[in-house]
């Protein structure tokens, strides 16, 4: 039988590169679980905080919510520590490659479903911040973790390669602001929002980028 879902951030801190240019950043890698399996979302920069936070759990996968360095930074090491498949959405391959050449993954496709703690993890496709970029939707819980696609207060960056600010923009309107409002949002970074608090600003986000 399993126990009750919890959720559970670990931060870590390292760099992002992409196109010659490289930034400090903190990350935000989540645990949805219980007191035996957990799925870990993203991979970012040191291995033993997540580890730890792990504890003696079974790792069911560990989900890279797209393909960014900083995202995937020790996927393989945990992959292989845990006995975890690691899951990304193929339009991500290139930017993979980028980090772990010639090192496989598992694939993760829009409507994929991941059965934890009695209840499923929803993957949904939300291009734009990158081609792959997939947010997770925990129905039961009211909880989506939105990876670098959605933050508090707008979208996710658009302004390197492989982004597309139109994209994303029809990703947040056509399937996050789907979701009910009351849907607690869980980011990559920085703190979290409600799909009804970032919902009223689309307006302003499109005006803002055009």
């Amino acid at each position: 039988m399993s126990g009750k879902l919890r959720i559970q951030r670990v931060v870590t801190s390292g760099t992002f590169s992409l196109d010659g240019g490289t930034w400090d950043v903190e990350n935000n890698i989540w645990l949805i679980g219980d007191d035996t399996e957990v799925v870990i979302v993203d991979a970012a920069h040191q291995q033993q905080p997540i580890l730890d936070a792990v504890g003696s759990r079974t790792v069911k996968a560990i989900v890279c919510t797209h393909g960014h360095n900083d995202h995937v930074t020790v996927a393989p090491q945990l992959s292989q520590a845990l006995d975890a498949p690691v899951l990304l959405h193929p339009a991500d391959d290139m930017l993979w490659e980028q980090t772990h050449p010639g090192v496989a993954h598992r694939t993760i496709e829009d409507g994929d479903r991941i059965s934890i703690a009695g209840t499923d993890i929803v993957a949904i496709h939300t291009p734009g911040h990158s081609p792959g970029s997939t947010c997770l939707y925990v129905p039961e819980a009211g909880e989506l973790f939105s990876g670098d696609t959605l933050f508090s207060g707008g979208p996710g960056a658009t302004g390197r390669s492989y982004s597309d600010f139109p994209t994303i923009i029809g990703s947040i309107r056509d399937k996050l602001f789907a979701l009910p409002a009351e849907t607690r949002v869980k980011t990559g970074h920085g703190d979290g929002t409600s799909i009804g608090d970032e919902s009223p600003h689309l307006e302003e986000w499109i005006k803002r980028g055009s």
